[in-house]
Parts: C-alpha cells; sequence; structure tokens
C-alpha cells in the first residue's frame, strides 16, 4: 500500500459535504404554505380508501407505481381480501393475480401477506396508530409510514418520496442527496400542523406541475423563488 501523503486526510475532511438547508429555506417554505394554503386548502393523498386497512395496502403497492393504477387494482383486490385477516390467510398465488399489473408484483404480493399476519399476531388485528410502530409492518419504509400516519392520524410527519425530494430540491430547499436526508432536513423548519400538507402539496405540484422530465414553469406559482427556474429556465 502507498503511503498517506501529510495534509490528505484532513483535506478530505475538510471537503466533506455537509447537507442543509438552503440558506432562505424558512422563508421560501412560509411562502410555500401561504401559496398552497389558498389554491388547495385541503390537500391528501389520491390513493382510494376507505379504511386504515386499504390505506396501507394503497400506499404498499403505490411504491414505484402510480396511484392510478393502485386505484384500478385495489376494488378487486379488497372485495376478495376486505380485511387484515382474509388477506393474512391469503396464498401468494392468489394476491399475486390481482396485483400482477403492479410494479414488483412477486415482492409486493410476499410482503402484503406477511403484513397481515404480523398486523394479526402483534397488533391485534389493527393498523398501528403511529409512525414508528408502521414502519415495523413488512413492506412499510420510513416514507411510507409517515404518508399514512399523517393522513390517517395526523401525527405532524413528513413523508418524502421523490416528488418531494426533487420539487424541493429545485425550489433550493436543502442541497440533500437523498430522500431520508431531505426529510431529517426539512421536518424542523416545517411547522408541525402543516407538515401533513406540506407532503401532499409537494407531491401534487410534482405531480403535475413541476414534472421530472419536463417542468410546466409557466403554470407555477412559485417561480419566484425557484432556483430551478432562475438558473435553468430563466438563464440567470
Amino acid at each position: 500500500m502507498g503511503s498517506i501523503k501529510k495534509g490528505t486526510r484532513s483535506s478530505a475532511v475538510s471537503k466533506k459535504t455537509s447537507y442543509q438547508a438552503g440558506p432562505d429555506a424558512q422563508q421560501k417554505i412560509r411562502r410555500i404554505i401561504d401559496t398552497f394554503s389558498k389554491i388547495n386548502p385541503s390537500p391528501t393523498t389520491e390513493l382510494k380508501y376507505r379504511n386504515p386497512y386499504e390505506l396501507v395496502v394503497a400506499t404498499l403497492l403505490s411504491a414505484q407505481c402510480t396511484d392510478k393504477r393502485v386505484n384500478e387494482i385495489t376494488p378487486a383486490f379488497f372485495k376478495r381480501f376486505p380485511d387484515v385477516y382474509a388477506l393474512a390467510k391469503a396464498s401468494p398465488k392468489e394476491v399475486y393475480e390481482l396485483i400482477k399489473t403492479c410494479s414488483y408484483p412477486n415482492n409486493k404480493t410476499k410482503y402484503l401477506i406477511e403484513l397481515a399476519k404480523k398486523v394479526v399476531k402483534e397488533f391485534g388485528g389493527k393498523i398501528p396508530d403511529n409512525a414508528k410502530d408502521l414502519q415495523k409492518l413488512p413492506g412499510i419504509g420510513k416514507k411510507s409510514a409517515h404518508v399514512i400516519a399523517s393522513t390517517l392520524y395526523g401525527e405532524p410527519v413528513l413523508g418524502v418520496d421523490t416528488h418531494v425530494f426533487r420539487v424541493t430540491k429545485r425550489l433550493g430547499l436543502h442541497n440533500a442527496k437523498t430522500p431520508d436526508q431531505t426529510e431529517r432536513i426539512l421536518s424542523p423548519l416545517i411547522p408541525p400542523e402543516y407538515r401533513s400538507k406540506f407532503h401532499h402539496w409537494i407531491i401534487l405540484h410534482g405531480r403535475y406541475v413541476c414534472k421530472a422530465r419536463k417542468p410546466m414553469c409557466d403554470k407555477c406559482p412559485l417561480t419566484d423563488i425557484c432556483e430551478y427556474y432562475k438558473t435553468e429556465r430563466n438563464g440567470a
């Protein structure tokens, strides 16, 4: 092995990136809240559900899949498996046939059955009512747990998916590299009572306006605070 030159280690440390909020993130967040409170005062998920069980299933199915596709799948699924008890007794073949048109059906089949069994065995057949316990369920990660807990129970947690990560980074709210880093940076800056709404606002904005490939900046009410617009679209 070659020797390490003097100063190499300290130089590497000094160049290490610090992931943090943008210098005016707090003001931008207030502007986002004020803007979308007027445009869409009661945002919510586009997944169709009637109870906690149905939202958990739909959320699990929505990973790497559109809400539209999930909403096409779930009516027949819930007719066949109306609760966790029915799903816990399902065969993989039965579940797979009902969800095979969504992404990663094999993995999701496994997760759905394991999730139902766990809820029956460890939670008395009731979907957990907090993000911490929701994350113990197979197939439910931190983002999904936060979305479910905030939507169903009003828990003040922020869910960060690819839409939220992309849009908030374009706006200049942070320089994070992952959704998890984004959640840690932004959560303390967003008033608890707005965290759930903020998640839905940004998801909808990313889905219909600030799209990944072709953002529709001409329809965006936030261009004056958007770093992407200033540098990429406005030639600044």
